[in-house]
């Protein structure tokens, strides 16, 4: 879990979150979560290959946001997260969901020939708990 705030960055003309913060979100959390559980290497060796979101309801500006992220699955080289991404209550608005979905990571360690590996093993068990 992960919080953060809808800042004017974030916004449209409207006042409300563009849809390219929600990816800002869930990054946020994931670097938050892999920072956590000391997975050191992981940035710039596991790109995204698949991404999606439900869009549910608008962010505001100032807007305190909760993302909450969770490893859905591990496989040999490839890892996939699912995420929901909770507008707080705001300015007489209750809580509620703003955006859900999924997205998939593969694990290609950095070097000339950019090709997929099997995740290290002390990564899969620092992020799943599971040797």
């Amino acid at each position: 879990m992960h919080r953060s705030r809808v800042e004017w960055s974030d916004t449209d003309a409207s006042g409300h979150y563009h849809n390219a913060a929600v990816g800002r979100f869930v990054e946020a959390a994931e670097a938050a979560l892999v920072r956590e559980r000391g997975v050191v290497g992981y940035f710039g060796a596991a790109p995204r290959v698949r991404y999606e979101v439900d869009f549910a309801s608008p962010l505001w500006f100032g807007q305190q946001v909760t993302t909450v992220l969770a490893v859905e699955r591990i496989g040999t080289s490839s890892m996939t997260f699912g995420f929901e991404v909770w507008g707080e209550e705001s300015d007489g608005r209750p809580r509620g969901l703003a955006a859900s979905g999924r997205y998939t990571v593969v694990h290609v360690p950095p070097r000339d020939e950019r090709v997929s590996e099997p995740w290290p093993a002390a990564w899969v068990e620092a992020l799943t708990g599971n040797p």
